[in-house]
């Protein structure tokens, strides 16, 4: 049986891993949300690991609020950087193997193809600064790793960019969305069984991968499909970031390439499109 230590269990990404635990019946997880484990604390990371013996760590614990960040950057420090440093020191010590979510944030948006793991970072705020020296401390720590890095992910779980057009579509005739900046949007269903589908090859391929659902779009175009999809009517315009006042810079392009995970697990990703139709149909 493999013992599955799940942090941040009550974010987006570590609820789809719940949703899909029943598809990993030879898996046993357990998972922990802040209130349980602050990776934040040493003390509160060495009882979670010392309770049992885990063969993998999938770390969904992050300080997400990317403006808010530029505010508050002791606190997104200690959860994006020195939490993860303290969940990488406990996985060497205990031989777990640690698979990271980090952030297409690490990028400063200025390049016009998508992304390679071996590209040069730049963050532009506070959030990718504290995500990249996160990864920075994995690989600094261990050799047995995975860091994944994704974008724009959505799901029927939380706050996120689907919901909140949902919503606002309840309430307003018109709605203006940014049309200068693109990526990819991700479905965390899909993320959390590409995260299954790695422990279960039980590779030793270990590194940092992209991984994000296929094609790209801007996030006007990620508006018109959700609108299409469930035939919303409003009236969408396409406006520059500019309009936005906003505290931390958003990447202008942050696709990434993921042919690597692709081709090392055999993944078949969906395009984001396919992805957000399949969500929007089974949330009905």
């Amino acid at each position: 049986m493999i013992k599955i230590l799940v942090t941040g269990a009550s974010g987006q990404l570590g609820l789809c891993l719940r949703n899909k635990a029943t598809e990993a019946p030879n898996f046993q997880f357990v998972f922990l949300d802040s209130a349980a484990l602050d990776i934040t604390d040493t003390n509160s990371v060495a009882v979670a690991f010392n309770s049992s013996k885990f063969h993998y760590c999938i770390n969904c614990a992050a300080y997400t609020a990317v403006d808010n960040a530029e505010d508050q950057q002791d606190l997104a420090l200690a959860i994006n950087t020195l939490g993860v440093k303290n969940l990488a020191t406990a996985c060497k010590t205990h031989n777990t193997i640690l698979i990271h979510i980090s952030t297409d944030f690490v990028f400063n948006g200025e390049q016009n193809r998508p992304y390679l793991e071996n590209d040069t970072t730049s963050p532009l705020g506070v959030y990718g600064e504290t995500k990249l020296k996160g990864e920075q401390e994995i690989s600094n720590i261990l050799e047995k790793y995975f860091i994944i890095r994704t974008s724009w992910l959505y799901s029927e779980h939380k706050n996120n960019f689907v919901k909140t057009m949902l919503r606002l579509a309840q309430e307003k005739e018109e709605l203006g969305v940014v049309n200068d900046q693109k990526g990819t949007p991700t479905n965390a269903n899909d993320l959390a069984m590409a995260i299954l589908t790695i422990i279960k090859s039980n590779s030793n391929a270990f590194g940092l991968y992209h991984y994000s659902n296929l094609g790209e779009t801007t996030w006007y175009g990620f508006a018109k499909c959700i609108f299409n999809i469930t035939n919303t009517s409003i009236t969408l315009n396409a406006i520059n970031s500019s309009a936005f006042k906003s505290k931390a810079k958003r990447p202008a392009y942050s696709v990434m390439d993921k042919s690597k995970i692709a081709s090392t697990f055999n993944l078949q990703i969906l395009d984001w499109k396919e992805s957000l139709k399949q969500h929007l149909n089974s949330i009905g």
